[in-house]
């Protein structure tokens, strides 16, 4: 027996931090030959037999552990060479396989190197498990950073789940730890096993695992996601050239699991829901969509903002290739896919991350710094290089796997100020005794750098909800490098406004256009998102006040200043059509609502042909965030509740005058002015009956006079319907 007393308690009690130095075959120290050990519990027979050359010694183990190690010498081949393990079992079976322990690395140094400094773009090729084929044997690697651990094993459905067969081995100061397992392949379930800083043994999921058991189960599956044939050129290529602060954008946020249900019961699969999500968005007109937190989450009711799994679509609706799937034919449909992104925080669940190797490693260990007080989840140490690499990549990762057109930053605030939801005493200043968290600061801009020049095209939104200044300015200015950012004030200030009786509004206009004071300081996205619509908030329709005709008509006309106000804009699924019920994650939107009188679909097709006319109407979109594609009209008629504007091009060759009517009193004669004069014609009415109002409107269109008002040299007299939105074309 060649191994002291030492290392064989190491090996029997799986406490060896590179077992590959003393498993698998080794030359002997003195020249003689070779030694070949292997841990086999349970097993009753070791042999070797060599795989290649056949002219190499077969040798036969000898157990010198009754715990299952196995040790044999053999003097005819002074030099490692590959062989085949014959392990024989209790009950008489056999199996044979290329051992564990005779592979080199999977990693090498400059992988390690770049992990190390934060700057391995891919390290999701390299992390997580792979399925390879090494020296001709097909199998799986795996490797998890880790190290504070004392030691880790890959536990699965391929080896008992017991953690003494596959202990892996710490590469370097690296702190990562590896093995390739022979024969393991696509479908395998797989946990880590970790021993602890500090002794204790838990099993822990994958960080970088690309598919998980349905929850509550939270095995990963090794999987190859790799295998979709993508059909989606045309888009990708257009995205490229695509402008977006100069093209329509508009945006269909949704859940997947309570889109649409089943018999209301089960959810869509990735695969059911392309069909009809896909026509559905066409026909509606929208130029996007927006999935609320696909990643892997464990706790439902999270809505997807708790993630467990950030490299995985979640497994509750099928498996990535499905999501792949879905992403091709909204692509082949010319939709893009924006996906909600969660680098805010992560749950204390015990099998995640967290105390990953019994130390924060991906959190601070300080809960001043690493707990978030409102939502009971850990913060990530945004200035550890692994932790920003994990983060970067992970984007990086969605964009090129999964083809996503954008990312949505959710949370963005908690992120930069370091006292977010915190009182004197529960935060710890920066270095210059500031509140701002700069390591945060210094990842949002290094993300948003790397992904919009790794993958062009591709935007970034940042749900920003204080006014922390330069959000969608490019880093080398000092800004954050966002594309756009939801303007969460417009959002507050308009459904304040709508939620007033009519009566009460003209003292509050000043709410619809205090916006525009600082419209240009960012690339603002306008949202009605789901926060607005759950927690007792209401539906939309439900915040409207008004018998029911009053109540659809004022959701009319907001949807219509959403729309036609500058700036992309985002709206909740379920609005479209005026769902009543608050949005619940457990069910299906109430879709018979559109067979139950002309209201709700009088509301659907209103956005319907909105969407379609400001897709068509390039001065809704061509100068959202410049000087020259917005003037008032009349901003100061509050008396009579009436607010109008001018929406045009660049080069102000095309124009779009926009009036809102915020009261339920039919106004005639209503005289406005206009920059152009000759015919204008009316291209919008939210009153129409086909949309369940009251049909008063123009006639088609009105001639502007040379009647100079409202700083406009002409003007027309025209009719407002009550409670609407009307809007004119210029036809000169």
């Amino acid at each position: 027996m060649i191994l002291t007393a030492e290392e064989i308690e190491s090996l029997v009690n799986v406490r060896n931090r590179s077992p590959h130095q003393l498993l698998g075959m080794h030359p002997l120290g003195d020249g003689s030959g070779v030694v070949a050990r292997v841990f086999a519990p349970g097993a009753t027979k070791v042999e070797i037999t060599p795989t290649h050359e056949k002219s190499k010694p077969f040798i036969k183990l000898q157990q010198i552990h009754p715990s299952g190690l196995f040790e044999g010498t053999s003097s005819a081949a002074k030099k490692v060479y590959a062989y085949d393990l014959g392990i024989t079992w209790p009950d008489g079976n056999k199996t044979v396989t290329r051992d564990p322990f005779s592979f080199l690395p999977t990693l090498g140094e400059t992988d390690l190197y770049l992990f190390a400094q934060g700057n391995e773009r891919r390290i999701y090729d390299k992390l997580g498990s792979h399925l390879r084929t090494i020296d001709g044997v097909p199998g799986t690697s795996f490797a998890v950073w880790a190290p504070n651990a004392q030691r880790i094993s890959v536990v699965g459905d391929f080896n008992g789940w017991d953690g003494r067969r596959h202990p892996m081995r710490l590469l370097g100061a690296s702190g990562v730890w590896e093995i390739f397992i022979p024969g393991v392949g696509e479908g395998a379930h797989y946990k880590f096993e970790v021993r602890e800083l500090h002794g204790d043994i838990k099993l822990k999921t994958d960080p970088f695992g690309v598919f998980f058991e349905t929850p509550p189960k939270n095995a990963a599956i090794v999987w190859n996601n790799r295998k979709t044939t993508w059909t989606d050129e045309a888009w990708l290529k257009r995205r490229t050239e695509q402008n977006p602060f100069r093209s329509p954008v508009s945006i269909y946020e949704l859940h997947i699991g309570s889109w649409m249900k089943k018999n209301q019961v089960e959810s869509l699969s990735y695969r059911e829901m392309a069909e009809p999500l896909t026509a559905y968005l066409q026909n509606m007109g929208f130029t996007h969509v927006e999935f609320m937190p696909v990643a892997e989450h464990a706790f439902y009711p999270s809505w997807g903002y708790q993630v467990t799994g950030f490299y995985a679509p979640t497994s509750r609706f099928g498996t990535p290739d499905d999501f792949q799937y879905l992403v091709n034919e909204l692509h082949k449909a010319g939709i893009g896919v924006l996906m909600d992104w969660v680098p805010a925080h992560f749950p204390r669940d015990d099998w995640a991350l967290a105390k990953f190797d019994g130390t924060a490693l991906y959190e601070h260990e300080d809960p001043r710094k690493g707990a978030h007080q409102d939502w009971g989840t850990l913060i990530f140490n945004y200035g550890r290089h692994e932790v920003r690499n994990f983060l970067t990549a992970n984007a990086l990762f969605w964009c090129e796997r999964f083809h996503i057109d954008g990312l949505r930053v959710d949370a963005v605030a908690s992120m930069l100020y370091l006292d977010y939801s915190r009182k004197q005493g529960e935060w710890i200043p920066n270095q210059f005794g500031g509140r701002e968290n700069l390591e945060a600061v210094e990842f949002l801009k290094h993300f948003n750098h790397v992904v919009q020049t790794e993958h062009p095209g591709v935007i970034t939104i940042a749900e920003e909800s204080t006014a922390w200044p330069q959000v969608t300015r490019p880093p080398y200015i000092g800004g954050l490098g966002f594309t756009f950012k939801w303007n969460m004030g417009w959002m507050h200030d308009t459904l304040d406004f709508f939620s007033k009786d009519p009566v009460h509004r003209k003292y509050h206009q000043n709410d619809l256009t205090f916006a525009m004071v600082y419209h240009y300081h960012e690339n603002f996205i306008l949202p009605l998102s789901h926060d607005e619509i759950v927690h007792g908030k209401g539906s939309l329709i439900r915040k409207m006040p008004g018998d029911d005709w009053q109540k659809f008509a004022n959701l009319r006309t907001l949807l219509g200043y959403q729309w036609l106000f500058p700036g992309k804009h985002l709206l909740m699924m379920g609005c479209e059509f005026g769902q009543v019920a608050e949005w619940n994650a457990n069910a299906s939107l109430d879709w018979n609502l559109l067979d139950e009188g002309p209201y709700h679909r009088g509301l659907q097709r209103f956005l319907r042909d909105l969407n379609r006319f400001y897709r068509s109407e390039s001065a809704l979109w061509d100068a959202d965030y410049d000087f020259r594609g917005f003037f008032w009209i009349d901003c100061s008629d509050a008396e009579n509740s009436v607010l109008s504007f001018v929406r045009q091009t660049e080069d102000g060759s095309k124009k779009v005058a926009v009036i809102l009517n915020l009261t339920p009193v039919l106004r005639h004669n209503y005289r406005l002015g206009l920059p152009k004069g000759g015919t204008w014609k009316e291209v919008v009415n939210s009153d129409s009956e086909v949309y369940g109002g009251s049909n008063q409107g123009n006639f088609g269109g009105v001639t502007a006079e040379n009647h100079p008002i409202h700083g406009q040299q002409f003007s027309a007299n025209l009719t407002l319907p009550p409670l609407s939105v009307v809007v004119f074309k210029s036809e000169g």
